[in-house]
């Protein structure tokens, strides 16, 4: 059984007085352990994808199961507990708490959890450290790279072990040096921690370090 099947995916929003549809009737199928690239327009459906798969978002019809869970089928409380357990999330720009510092944002999905202090310090701080920022615990995110800063947020999408990690445009943000380092960091995390991935991205090299790459366009995936 793949790990992601989704089928007949529809997703569309109001606009005006009417409904723009993106996502059509789109198919996908992704084996445990798979690094996937999706390429595509701006606008043309990425981000709404990753919400979709990762709980945040609600269809207008056909299916979407990862692993055992099937989205569509679900409350949105079990939606909400699906994705705070299940899947990490990294987005272009870091969404950093800026009055805490590096190992408190790494530790925060751990505290929404209510995972005691001790053992939500030891793995923000075990991923912090895997993630080169060891000496960087105590700073907040003003005084950080924008590198720095995106390392982080790995960190803390990691820190709930996920068996899901989503990136919307990881390095979209980041000058060519940093984006190539973080692309390996995140190969890297994918392979130590037995993720399932999918990325979208407009970036070819992270694309093409990618198992396989497809492209999204009008409202459906094929291969790029």
């Amino acid at each position: 059984m793949s790990f992601i099947e989704v089928a007949n995916l529809t997703k569309s929003y109001p606009v005006g007085g009417t409904r723009l549809t993106v996502l059509k009737q789109l198919d996908l199928s992704l084996e445990r352990g798979e690094m996937v690239a999706v390429v595509g327009a701006s606008g043309v459906g990425k981000s709404t994808l990753l919400h979709v798969l990762g709980g945040l978002d609600s269809v207008d019809e056909g299916t979407a199961r990862i692993d055992t869970t099937t989205l569509t089928d679900v409350s949105d409380a079990e939606r909400v507990a699906f994705r705070n357990r299940h899947v990490g999330f990294v987005f272009q720009f870091h969404h950093l708490l800026p009055e805490f510092s590096a190992l408190e944002n790494a530790e925060m999905p751990m505290r929404i959890a209510r995972r005691t202090a001790s053992e939500r310090r030891a793995r923000a701080f075990e991923l912090l450290r895997r993630v080169g920022l060891e000496a960087r615990l105590d700073h907040r995110p003003g005084m950080l790279s924008g590198g720095e800063q995106q390392r982080v947020a790995i960190a803390r999408a990691l820190v709930m072990e996920p068996t899901l990690l989503l990136a919307d445009e990881p390095t979209g943000d980041l000058d060519e040096h940093t984006a190539d380092s973080l692309h390996e960091l995140l190969r890297e995390m994918h392979r130590e921690r037995g993720l399932t991935s999918i990325i979208a991205t407009h970036n070819p090299r992270l694309a093409a370090a990618c198992d396989r790459v497809l492209r999204l366009e009008e409202g459906r995936l094929r291969p790029a």
